[in-house]
């Protein structure tokens, strides 16, 4: 009796203290009355899978029981708006007496409520203007600011970069509810936000403190009003009653007794059984309500949950440290194991601890809702793994069955991504044989890294082959941390070789620099944009090293925004610039290896160019399918969505609008003091844009321009790349700016990037964004034509 007294307490306290907070302890369940809103139920073969394309999952489900991984589950799959696979399997309690699983249990949905409970009432009152998710989390919840975490956004949050610790220790929970958000508010940083991606309960438990803040309601209470109500999801919420409960799945033990229909997570307990981050119940069927709505952009049955745009955003891929995620959802990460390997990269999901995971692919029209009560009873079993089979099975059938529509072999599922070796790799490989006997000068910054991440002015000087002699540097300097004008020399530290700047007083090699050197080696990664500053660089050098004759070495990269896609005005001719070296487009679709043979042969340069190719890369490919670690090719370029969006965006840099230089989003959001946001996303919404979702917000760059000046702005979210015209998106945004703000927005030197007078004097003359696109066309087809001799790969 004496070890039970402290949980038995504990018991205690939870109820005195939720009876104080939570006097209603069924408001978040609709009551069993009201109309159902389920989805209908269909076979596979009607829904055009294959016949017994789904039953694999049978075996996978009853081998993992026979493993003991989980005493039973309820597996349910949607696909083109109707239920085509239900089934529940073993048995929902095993001790002290068996109890079948049936398709109406009721699961502990546990980390499922992050999602679909908190982050999904977060995007309803960002729908609603009532917060944006740059917003600082302070400013809504001002306890929140204690030890520094007054800039803490709400996005960081749902994407777990906030800097907080995963979870607080269980003695913070002891002295009830207030005392416990008290505590968890006040947590110092774990680590710096954005800079790591660590998944956190805390992080969530805030979030349902914004929510109460901001609405005087309980997650619970404001998730059930807004959400499940609306759905008639009458089976889901916090807290279920007494009918509910009876058909629960058990977990484990607590001061003896078996929880059923108690959430199991103990800080949510301690909470009272209402938090952000877990206490949600539910079952199959009132998750596939939810789940549908999600497959059709946030509205079911002309109920709207979230708007298109909202939804867009909540479920783009975001790029964090070593993972992408959702806004409260995740998308490929360490915690992905429950996701089918087949699913496209729309597909967004969520697990949770009891067992539970839900995995929605629009791309497919299918949904995958796994629901278990592994922890029953002893907290050993694990399903993480067969969820992602069962996710696999489906979203095979689904491949299959969208491929037998169009009369085409199935797709194969998605391969791993690609092992590519950039040319230093290439250059390893062949025992620097290209440069052997050679004295080398090394064009280079902190992107000149082989695919173990050793830089290549160490490989290169450690080679007995080479000869390494300088070091010279483009914009941003040699560690790419710089963003200033006229960057001096320095010294290598890792070499000791002098560094000469190419971003100083002159932008091309130096006598001085190029003293003892016979070849001129040129490794940096470019962005595949005309005005990206390294092109410059490189074709800067390729001419001094023709006027000398001295050979001239490229180590090949992969384009990152892909190889096929080109894109926006050709330079006009005498427009050349530093930024605008050559009379290409805007988005070339070029390595830089092919632009220096282009430059060679078109500016008749006369180099010894020798170009060492990329291996395994292909011209469709993104960066992201090389394997190849991410490395920022500039202070402000941090994220491959935000290379795909520069083309576009950073057309507008030089006019008096802030592109999200000083945010943690550079170039994935745009505004100033002056625009009106609503206005200008509107009538960007309105001209149906592929690929982005477009989201009015707030924000206040920390530097650049604007600094410290709140500004309203726009969210530039990529929901499909592929679609995506990121020049058709810049043109877009100055069509609406010049209309919207012809006093305001200062467009006299957008032309400095566009370098187009024509398609300048058409937007000054008030010409359409489809007007615009028609003067590029020629010049562009002619530019495919122009490229094709130099195209490697």
């Amino acid at each position: 009796m004496t070890n039970r007294l402290p949980l038995l307490t504990m018991r205690l306290t939870v109820a005195f203290f939720f009876c104080l907070i939570y006097p209603s302890p069924n408001h978040s369940f609709i009551h069993a009355s009201e109309t159902s809103n389920r989805l209908p139920h269909a076979t596979p073969e009607q829904s055009g899978m294959a016949k017994g394309s789904l039953d694999a999952i049978n075996d996978l489900v009853e081998q993992a029981i026979g493993e003991a991984k989980l005493p039973g589950a309820v597996v349910t799959i949607g696909y083109r708006g109707s239920i085509v696979f239900q089934k529940s399997y073993g048995n929902r309690r095993s001790v002290p007496v068996s109890e079948p699983m049936q398709n109406d249990t009721v699961f502990d949905l546990a980390s499922l409520t992050k999602p679909i409970a908190t982050a999904t009432s977060i995007m309803h009152l960002v729908d609603r203007g009532k917060i944006s998710i740059d917003d600082k989390v302070a400013d809504h919840l001002p306890d929140f600011a204690k030890e520094g975490k007054q800039d803490v956004t709400v996005k960081q949050l749902l994407l777990h970069i906030g800097g907080l610790i995963p979870d607080n220790a269980m003695a913070d929970y002891s002295d009830g509810p207030e005392i416990t958000r008290q505590k968890f508010l006040g947590l110092k940083f774990n680590y710096q936000p954005g800079t790591k991606f660590r998944y956190s309960d805390v992080g969530f438990q805030v979030l349902g403190e914004l929510i109460l803040a901001k609405t005087g309601k309980t997650v619970a209470e404001y998730s059930s009003e807004n959400i499940f109500q609306p759905l008639k999801m009458i089976e889901t919420g916090y807290l279920p009653g007494e009918s509910l409960r009876k058909r629960a799945a058990p977990t484990q033990q607590r001061d003896g007794q078996w929880m059923v229909g108690e959430v199991h997570d103990p800080r949510a307990y301690a909470m009272g059984g209402i938090a952000g981050h877990a206490g949600l119940f539910g079952t199959a069927d009132d998750l596939a309500i939810y789940s549908q709505m999600m497959l059709q952009g946030g509205s079911y049955k002309g109920i709207q949950i979230l708007a298109k745009e909202t939804f867009d955003a909540m479920t783009a891929a975001y790029e964090v440290p070593n993972a992408k995620r959702g806004l409260g959802w995740d998308k490929q990460s360490g915690y992905s194991s429950n996701r089918g390997e087949s699913m496209t990269p729309s597909a967004f999901g969520h697990g949770g601890f009891t067992g539970t995971a839900i995995w929605i692919d629009p791309e497919l029209e299918l949904f995958v809702i796994f629901l278990s009560n592994r922890v029953h009873p002893d907290g050993k079993g694990s399903v993480n793994p067969l969820a992602g089979a069962i996710g696999k099975v489906a979203a095979d059938a689904a491949i299959a069955a969208l491929g037998a529509q169009a009369g085409i072999a199935p797709n194969p599922a998605p391969q791993s991504p690609a092992i590519v070796r950039c040319g230093i790799d290439v250059l390893v490989q062949q025992n620097f044989s290209a440069l052997s006997g050679r004295r080398v000068g090394l064009i280079t910054n902190h992107t000149g890294v082989a695919r173990d991440g050793t830089p290549s002015r160490i490989l290169l000087h450690q080679s007995p082959a080479v000869n390494l002699v300088a070091l010279l540097s483009p914009e941003h300097g040699i560690a790419g941390r710089l963003d200033q004008e006229n960057i001096t020399d320095t010294i290598d530290p890792d070499t000791g070789i002098k560094v000469f700047s190419l971003y100083g007083k002159d932008r091309k090699p130096s006598p001085e620099s190029l003293q003892g050197i016979d070849t001129l080696v040129f490794d940096i990664q470019d962005v595949g944009c005309r005005f990206y500053t390294y092109i410059s660089t490189m074709g800067e050098a390729m001419r001094v090293a023709g006027q000398h004759s001295i050979r001239f070495v490229v180590l090949d990269r992969p384009n990152p925004i892909n190889g096929m896609d080109i894109g926006g005005p050709i330079l006009d001719a005498g427009a050349e610039s530093f930024v605008g070296f050559h009379t290409i487009p805007v988005r070339h679709g070029m390595t830089v290896g092919e632009i220096a043979a282009l430059l060679n042969e078109e500016l008749d340069l006369k180099v010894d160019l020798q170009v060492i190719r990329c291996e395994g890369w292909k011209r469709e490919d993104f960066y992201d399918a090389t394997g190849l670690f991410w490395v920022n090719p500039s202070p402000n370029m941090r994220t491959l969505n935000q290379a795909i969006l520069y083309p576009g965006v950073g057309l507008l840099e030089y006019t008096n609008l802030s592109v999200g230089r000083g945010t943690d989003t550079p170039f994935e959001i745009i505004g100033a003091p002056w625009l009106d946001a609503r206005a200008v996303a509107a009538e960007l919404q309105s001209s149906k844009l592929s690929g982005v979702a477009i989201i009015p917000t707030r924000f206040t760059p920390g530097s650049s321009k604007f600094v410290n000046e709140p500004c309203q702005g726009l969210q530039l979210l990529v929901t499909d790349r592929r679609t995506l015209d990121p020049i058709r998106l810049g043109l877009a945004i100055a069509v609406a700016l010049k209309k919207h703000h012809p006093g305001q927005w200062e467009h006299k030197n957008f032309n400095r990037l566009l370098s187009s007078q024509e398609i300048f004097d058409a937007l000054v003359a008030g010409q359409s964004v489809e007007e615009l696109l028609q003067v590029t066309q020629p010049n562009l087809q002619a530019f495919v034509q122009r490229r094709k001799p130099f195209l490697k790969y």
